[in-house]
């Protein structure tokens, strides 16, 4: 992405790239894109300086109005994934266990809504050569360098959301949505050697403390058979190792979205994981789906639960860049871990489901390193990109970036 200087005068910004932004597109047929004239724009290596001094302390991203806007974000995004892991659950319980299938319709949608809008921004000409462009290889830099970055992105979440639907088959709600925040581990990990990114000490303490959470976890499955399944059959031990599959996935698919969005518009981002998702989880299902296609029951509450199953994931890949631009994939990732508090009250009022005494403790550990994690981030928290250089210069200014705050500071995102 172009990068340019910027001037302490008053003038017209453009806040998020458009079809100028990529070889040979020019404009399209509906103008620029996005446009913010806000007068005096401060450049933006000062405006970052500034607030990074502004509130200091261990606890100074705590008194930032951005830590609670994102702090609720996330809490939309736990119970999104609470209602997909619900009517995934409820759906296997009705013997629809058709995992590539019921994601399908969440890509069309998804592909609708962004690809036709940016169709609209960029005219069908413009479109083609950005997907001819960047479609398949985003230029850039880092983890994208040499990659097909779009598909890359595609094929790990739709094999996250593909693992983590099967593993419904043989392993409850409850393991489920706590063993996925393996995620977090993955994302760790990639973004440290990929991107470049350094962990404050607390943030690698309150991580640990989670993965003791997960071994808890883990060992009250295999002692008790939760929920009527019998440890002797393996099918708890299978439905966690796919749990784990699909976090893995997740995890790698998260770093790989937060890099993108850092540097394209969430419209050109979301869009292009919408229209790759749908063709390899459509191609996936004709494999994989057949034979529980065919056995399935079709009826009116099965159809209700696709919808609402569609309609929340799709919530949740709307609001999910967001997150990852003001926060990062780790952060977006522990914001979810809420949803296993979630996720017990609605698997023991509507499954009648059991809690074994070490589900609490494994809570308890999961919450404590929420909390250790959040310990000493400054006034931007995670929303400082290093992989785009000290003054964002190689990001876009769109909602929820550091470049934006930083040119905007009262801007709420």
């Amino acid at each position: 992405m172009r990068s340019y200087e910027m001037k302490n005068v008053a003038k017209t910004h453009i806040s998020e790239a458009g079809p100028s932004d990529f070889d040979g597109a020019g404009i399209g047929p509906h103008g620029e894109p996005e446009i913010v004239d806000d007068g005096e724009i401060p450049a933006p290596g000062i405006a970052i300086a500034e607030l990074e001094t502004s509130k200091k302390g261990r606890f100074a991203y705590f008194k930032t109005k951005q830590f609670y806007i994102v702090l609720i974000l996330g809490q939309v995004l736990s119970l999104c994934l609470t209602a997909t892991n619900t009517f995934s659950s409820l759906l296997a319980n009705n013997g629809n266990s058709i995992p590539a299938f019921q994601t399908w319709f969440n890509y069309v949608l998804l592909n609708l809504i962004y690809t036709s809008y940016t169709i609209y921004r960029y005219g069908f000409k413009g479109y083609c050569r950005f997907l001819w462009t960047h479609g398949w290889k985003f230029f850039g830099h880092g983890l994208t360098k040499n990659y097909n970055s779009d598909i890359i992105l595609s094929f790990c979440d739709v094999e996250g959301n593909y693992f983590t639907v099967l593993a419904y088959r043989y392993t409850t709600i409850l393991s489920a949505e706590l063993i996925n925040f393996w995620a977090i581990v993955i994302v760790v990990i990639v973004s440290f050697l990929f991107l470049k990114v350094r962990y404050h000490p607390a943030q690698v303490v309150g991580i640990l403390i989670c993965i003791g959470g997960l071994g808890i976890l883990i060992g009250s499955d295999h002692i008790t058979g939760t929920n009527q399944y019998s440890v002797s059959n393996g099918d708890q031990l299978k439905g966690d190792l796919f749990a784990l599959l699909g976090a893995t996935f997740y995890g790698a698919s998260n770093v790989a979205e937060e890099f993108l969005a850092s540097e394209r518009p969430l419209y050109e981002v979301v869009g292009q994981l919408g229209f790759w998702g749908m063709i390899i989880n459509g191609v996936q299902a004709g494999i994989f789906d057949r034979g529980s296609f065919q056995s399935a029951i079709w009826d009116g509450p099965i159809g209700g639960y696709i919808v609402g199953y569609t309609l929340a994931l799709t919530i949740f890949y709307s609001l999910a860049p967001v997150v990852f631009r003001m926060g990062s994939a780790a952060f977006f990732n522990i914001s979810l871990l809420t949803s296993n508090f979630w996720g017990a009250i609605i698997g023991i009022q509507v499954f009648g489901l059991t809690v074994y005494f070490l589900y609490p403790i494994a809570f308890v550990c999961i919450v404590g390193g929420l909390i250790v994690y959040f310990v000493g981030k400054q006034v931007f928290g995670e929303a400082l990109k290093p992989w785009l250089g000290r003054n964002q210069e190689k990001g876009i200014s769109g909602i929820g970036t550091a470049k934006r705050r930083a040119e905007h500071p009262d801007a709420l995102v």
